[in-house]
């Protein structure tokens, strides 16, 4: 089978984790007898830099005519003093609306041979997690209504300063679609969702109690609880074993996922895919652009490499494929193979050409076995 894949690479490391993940998915077509062809893109800074502006026109014709994306990072302290609507942060939230995806899902599990790199308590880490966190991703506060306005002369006149303003705003069919991915994805994995919000305080979070509660008598086999997101930031700490599925809203989403990434010793180790209606979707590392160790061969590519394999899952529909990526990484940490930062402190730890060599020869290895 043939397929066209558009490639963000971006900023920072962006470029190497993406061939990173290209050079597995070479493997993975040779394995299986698949054609993955490649485009690259501009996007982010890269793109500001060549095109005067984050998010190309082509970038989205390109990504619009692909069977999925696979994205790298953005940004960094170069393009720091942008106004705010030309950074390059500002390309993710376009792409994410052009293509229409409003659902992200950020699974976070912590690998047994990573139990040391766990900075939870030794039993805690011990017991292991393995949870899925589903954001909203093109609502909220995010993508509301924001601005700035001179502080008015009752406050004190306008050389008092400014007033700055960003809206929370949710609509019923905005949190009944994200809702229904969620309730979706707790059937398939325990049957056990926590719902997210802030409805002892925030209106929004109100409706978003409501309607989940009113989705889940579609969902019978799934147990619905909701939590105060300050409870879930703590609880995640406390105990992230007691969760399955996590659903919750686009800026609550961005903060809990990250706190999840570092339970599992690194952010280089979470992947994230970003879906809509369709198949075709957006998947990228959680973690940043990294530039202060861009181009120094010592970015961990795991993150990006586990995204490629959630791009064969969740939108070509390979699972045999993606289970061979995961397992080639489990095998490869399972045999002590560290990048630095998922090393001990007294353990010696390899570049990102490296171990990327180490999973791809993973991967041959146990085709060759089968």
């Amino acid at each position: 089978m043939n397929y066209n894949i558009a490639l963000l690479p971006g900023d920072g490391i962006g470029p190497e984790i993406v061939r990173s993940a290209v050079q597995v998915l070479e493997c993975v077509g040779q394995r299986f007898g698949h054609h993955f062809a490649t485009t690259s893109y501009l996007l982010g800074g890269a793109a500001i830099d060549a095109a005067g502006e984050p998010l190309p026109a082509d970038t989205v014709q390109g990504c619009l005519a692909a069977d999925s994306v696979l994205l790298g990072a953005v940004g960094g302290p170069k393009w720091d003093d942008l106004p705010g609507d030309q950074r390059p942060e500002q390309a993710l939230l376009g792409i994410r609306a052009a293509l229409g995806l409003y659902s992200n899902l950020r699974p976070a599990r912590l690998y047994p041979a990573l139990r040391a790199a766990c900075p939870l308590r030794s039993e805690l880490a011990e017991a292991g997690f393995d949870l899925l966190i589903v954001r909203e991703l093109i609502g909220g506060i995010y993508f509301g209504e924001r601005g700035r306005q001179p502080l008015p002369a009752a406050a004190g006149g306008p050389e008092a300063g400014e007033v700055a303003f960003d809206t929370e705003r949710y609509s019923t069919p905005e949190i009944e679609r994200i809702g229904r991915v969620a309730f979706a994805a707790a059937a398939k994995r325990t049957g056990r969702l926590v719902s997210v919000d802030k409805a002892n305080v925030l209106e929004t979070s109100r409706l978003w109690r409501q309607t989940m509660h009113r989705l889940a008598d579609d969902y019978p086999e799934v147990e619905l609880s909701d939590m105060l997101v300050d409870n879930a930031a703590m609880q995640l700490i406390r105990n992230p074993g007691q969760f399955d599925v996590l659903v919750t809203s686009n800026m609550f989403g961005d903060i809990l996922s990250d706190e999840a990434s570092q339970l599992t010793g690194s952010i280089g180790m979470l992947a994230s895919a970003s879906l809509g209606e369709g198949t075709r979707g957006l998947y990228e590392p959680i973690h940043g652009s990294a530039p202060d160790i861009a181009g120094r061969d010592i970015a961990n590519p795991i993150a990006t490499i586990l995204s490629a394999a959630m791009l064969l899952r969740y939108s070509l529909g390979l699972n045999a494929e993606a289970r061979a990526i995961e397992s080639a990484v489990d095998a490869v940490l399972d045999s002590g193979l560290r990048t630095a930062d998922i090393a001990a402190p007294s353990q010696p730890s390899i570049g990102t050409q490296a171990m990327t060599k180490a999973i791809v020869t993973a991967l041959e290895d146990s085709g060759n076995a089968g």
